[in-house]
């Protein structure tokens, strides 16, 4: 396609454009990444020029239709979609933006998660910053301590190139009975500073009211409780939580 026909990429439109792009766009199914223990598909989305003026878009967006997920023992099935968009939403209520955009919606294998593929800055090496325990990390962290991620890899962290860094693959989350499992424990036991517990207030008082309701389309009323629960004791505690004796403390593989 000429120079002067390529549709705008991502970078130049508005983050709502974006926004309405995954949740509006047409799917066309690309690739698979085949790593993934879900159906996780690679898609390119579309949305045509307006009759307004608004000129078309396209970028590239992760699917997971709800029927290629695979049973867990411990999380009920067809949820995981679900729990993705939930961590999404926790994760605008917290203003860190730490979850790509996210939503729920049909496509081409049915319902399932839809979420912005971010290009990541090669140059940076996620390992590194989770040995080096990079300060960015710290909110990614007090964040799966709220959601109780049960699954945070070192693959799940997105440096970008404008320096802020990404979390994706949050469908093992919210569950009622503690499962953190992640490898950002640099700060564990450690003082939270000023504008994390700051955090955790707002995202509790969140959970309570309109945050809250919003998660119980997708969580159960117990799930959302105990998040709330769990905000809770960071601002009573004021510190990272400690590791568990009873289970793994790291997902395996780490990686």
């Amino acid at each position: 396609m000429p120079a002067e026909e390529r549709l705008p990429q991502l970078g130049d439109v508005a983050p709502r454009v974006a926004a309405r792009l995954i949740a509006e766009g047409e799917l066309e199914v690309v690739g698979r990444l085949v790593a993934a223990s879900n159906a996780t598909l690679l898609c390119r989305v579309a949305l045509p020029g307006s009759a307004s003026g608004a000129p078309p878009v396209e970028g590239t967006a992760i699917y997971k239709p709800v029927r290629g997920e695979r049973p867990l023992w411990d999380f009920p099935d067809g949820t995981l979609a679900g729990r993705e968009l939930s961590a999404f939403l926790v994760s605008e209520a917290s203003g860190w933006a730490i979850v790509p955009p996210t939503v729920l919606r049909d496509g081409p294998f049915g319902p399932g998660m839809v979420q912005l593929w971010m290009d990541v800055d090669e140059e940076v090496d996620p390992v590194s910053l989770v040995n080096d325990a990079d300060g960015r990390l710290r909110r990614i962290a007090v964040f799966d301590a709220i959601v109780n991620n049960a699954d945070r890899k070192v693959g799940h962290l997105l440096p970008l190139p404008d320096g802020s860094i990404r979390g994706v693959d949050h469908g093992v989350c919210f569950h009622r009975e503690p499962k953190l499992r992640t490898v950002l424990w640099a700060w564990r036991g450690k003082k939270l500073r000023a504008d994390e517990v700051a955090v955790a207030e707002r995202l509790e008082a969140d959970l309570g009211g309109s945050l809250g309701t919003a998660l119980r389309e997708h969580l159960s009323r117990a799930e959302v409780e105990t998040t709330r629960m769990r905000a809770q004791r960071l601002i009573r505690t004021r510190r990272f939580p400690q590791p568990s004796p009873d289970w793994p403390a790291i997902p395996w593989p780490p990686y």
